[in-house]
């Protein structure tokens, strides 16, 4: 439900946000919806091609939309180069506000080595851990464990059961949703062969976790401390629900993950890359800056090149399925036959 109380003109709109107004600037807006559903008072957009069909029937009372779909559209809109990240910035004035007491609740536990700042929030049944810090504006919330020298830095926010194993440190205005875990030990282990059978050792995970400025990190997601060095997060990356990020990687900022994304150890992904959803990457790889790696894919080698990248088998019938796996087996035998062997790559 939107925030209650709030009503903002069409033409506040426009100032505020750069906007351009085709319409009636005192038209007030007071929610916002999509273009199938919106009402008279509230605001849409349509920024997928395929929902343009939808424009012309829409009841909303003003609409972003780019200059090309305002021609012939007899209703008000805002005229925005990208409909979508104007309504983003639009629409967080309707949602709903919860502002946190400055405080700690009295069933909250911390210790008397951590420092917590007069205007940080902590919530019910959190504990905070020795040599931690909570800075001013932050909040900890129900549930939330923050363990030992981890810093939560200004206005960030734990929303709830969020676990900071030990060396984790925030920057500021993060917000990291229900259940995720940082700071966990990294899947560090060697094989031992001097003594009788075969065994593992585990190999101490002696550093942290540094996330940067304005991240957001999903619900139920885990970032793993690294072995020597810290696993790092740069500023503005944001991840998903159940993402996995082993020991010693390190996010380039603006980075955004999808739901399911799993990264291997030491690999390194550079700025403005987007990683789809259930995609996997192998460790010890380098990614470079604005790389596209599309839902699924499997990375197993390093890419040194912008572009979008993919892998695996389109959908289709199972039948037809089963009968192109059995010629997956077959594919080593027929390039041979049609041509040298490609090179090794890394």
């Amino acid at each position: 439900m939107p925030r209650q109380g709030v009503q903002v003109s069409a033409g506040e709109l426009a100032e505020r946000f750069g906007l351009l107004l085709r319409g009636d600037s005192a038209r007030l807006i007071s929610g916002v919806g999509t273009l199938a559903t919106a009402a008279a008072g509230e605001l849409s957009f349509l920024a997928n091609p395929k929902y343009r069909s939808q424009l012309a029937a829409t009841r909303a009372g003003l609409v972003v939309v780019r200059e090309r779909d305002a021609d012939g559209y007899a209703g008000d809109v805002l005229i925005a180069p990208d409909p979508y990240v104007a309504f983003a910035r639009i629409a967080a004035l309707f949602e709903p506000a919860t502002v946190q007491a400055a405080g700690i609740h009295p069933s909250a536990v911390v210790h008397p080595d951590a420092h917590v700042d007069p205007g940080a929030a902590i919530g019910p049944h959190a504990t905070i851990g020795a040599g931690s810090r909570i800075e001013a504006g932050a909040v900890v919330g129900p549930g939330c464990m923050v363990g030992e020298d981890c810093v939560v830095g200004t206005d960030s926010v734990l929303v709830a059961r969020v676990t900071l194993v030990c060396r984790v440190t925030l920057g500021r205005r993060v917000r990291v949703h229900p259940g995720a875990v940082l700071g966990a030990d990294g899947f560090g282990l060697a094989l031992a062969r001097d003594e009788g059978e075969p065994h593992w050792i585990k190999v101490p995970q002696l550093g942290g976790v540094r996330v940067g400025d304005d991240c957001e990190i999903g619900a139920n997601t885990t970032i793993d401390r690294g072995a020597l060095e810290d696993t790092v997060l740069e500023h503005d990356v944001r991840l998903d629900n159940q993402i996995q990020i082993a020991h010693n990687v390190h996010v380039g900022a603006h980075t955004a993950m999808a739901g399911c994304v799993a990264v291997a150890g030491s690999t390194r992904i550079g700025r403005y890359c987007m990683i789809g959803g259930a995609a996997g990457i192998a460790g010890h790889l380098e990614i470079c800056d604005r790389v596209v790696v599309t839902a699924m894919t499997l990375v197993t080698h390093s890419i040194r090149e912008p572009g979008e990248y993919s892998s695996g088998t389109p959908l289709m019938d199972s039948r037809s399925w089963r009968r192109n796996a059995v010629r997956f087996k077959q594919l080593d035998a027929l390039a041979r036959r049609v041509g040298p062997p490609p090179k090794d790559t890394e």
